[in-house]
């Protein structure tokens, strides 16, 4: 049985990391996910590993574009406003068919905003925050021992679909600390990537690129794109479910909401009222099936965000009108409070 172990969910993401057998990454320091940063700056030499911290953001995803072409698992990670910079490389990325494992940390905006934890880059994260029509895998951890396990698959997912991979965090997630085993053996003898530009072509003409100017070939490579799409949604969909049949409402929250939402479902179920949860682990693909076949028998959702209501959109979508859809939610880096969330609950029995 491995042992627990201390650490901040920046710090468990780096370590995860490398254990998946990463061995490239660049970043540039922004609170608040300077923790893996540093981790990685210590880890990485000790592991044989390339760490660099970039002159910017853009910097820092386009080496990682690189890395990846050249066939090493890479990563980088920011917060709000650094991901925001890394958006057109991110869409070079995915136009590209590379794996890359970003983390983005968030915080309170819109602009510079402030250092609080918040999850207003959700539109941003699961809708293509970049040009062009993709889509990056998006996880969405709420403890620092599923941010491990999470970690530890999104290099694997990355390369099984030569896609972007994206950790959605948040500063609460980023920088509290939990006991964790992390019994996550070390990956070796990776995968032989056939299709990485790493001088091995052996008579076959090996080409990676995102831009496509004969006529009507760039169409063609997004129908080849938005398909693997399509296999992603059908095979990836991850959630949590918790006393759904029966309830009174069925609330939808992700990350670090989710776990105020569970401790105010607890203090609901005391006083008689009984909710049921659902929690999107990947934000996308989405989990609409189980929110659209709740939806037939729950008379009234209630989702939480830590933002002025982002995902509530998408479950509004799911639920397609079978059911009553509210939305609570604190902006600007504001975190709803268990008795906040437990008020909204009592109003909807």
């Amino acid at each position: 049985m491995a042992k627990k172990i201390l650490m901040c969910g920046n710090e468990i993401i780096g370590e995860a990391a490398i254990l998946a057998g990463c061995r490239f990454y660049a970043g540039y320091p922004i609170t608040p996910q300077n923790e893996l940063i540093g981790h990685m700056a210590k880890r990485m030499p000790e592991v044989g590993g390339v760490f660099i911290q970039s002159e910017s953001e853009l910097a820092a995803i386009n080496m990682c574009l690189g890395a990846s072409a050249a066939g090493a698992r890479a990563m980088t990670s920011s917060s709000s406003p650094g991901i925001s910079l890394k958006q057109e490389g991110i869409s070079y990325i995915a136009g590209s068919e590379l794996p890359v494992v970003i983390v983005n940390m968030m915080r309170g905006g819109p602009g510079l905003g402030n250092i609080a934890p918040a999850q207003a880059d959700y539109f941003q994260a699961t809708k293509g925050g970049g040009h062009g029509d993709y889509h990056l895998i998006v996880f969405a951890p709420a403890s620092i021992e599923e941010l491990a396990k999470i970690t530890y698959q999104a290099f694997d997912l990355a390369d099984k679909y030569r896609n972007p991979v994206m950790i959605l965090g948040d500063g609460i997630l980023g920088q509290m600390m939990e006991p964790v085993e992390l019994d996550l053996k070390p990956r070796k003898n990776l995968p032989k990537k056939e299709w990485a530009l790493d001088g091995h072509a052996k008579g076959k003409q090996k080409i990676i690129r995102s831009f496509f100017i004969e006529d009507g070939v760039l169409e063609q490579h997004n129908k080849k794109l938005q398909e693997k799409y399509k296999k992603i949604k059908q095979e990836l969909v991850m959630y949590e479910a918790q006393g759904l049949s029966g309830s009174d409402v069925v609330l939808v929250a992700y990350g670090t909401a989710s776990r105020l939402v569970k401790a105010a479902i607890s203090k609901a179920g005391s006083l008689g009222i009984k909710a049921g949860l659902i929690r999107p682990i990947t934000v996308w693909p989405f989990p609409e099936k189980i929110i659209s076949d709740t939806a037939k028998k729950a008379k009234k959702f209630l989702v939480v965000e830590m933002s002025a209501g982002q995902m509530v959109e998408d479950v509004r979508l799911a639920v397609n009108g079978k059911s009553q859809v509210h939305f609570f939610g604190r902006a600007g880096g504001g975190v709803p409070g268990v008795e906040e969330i437990l008020e909204e609950i009592k109003k909807l029995k």
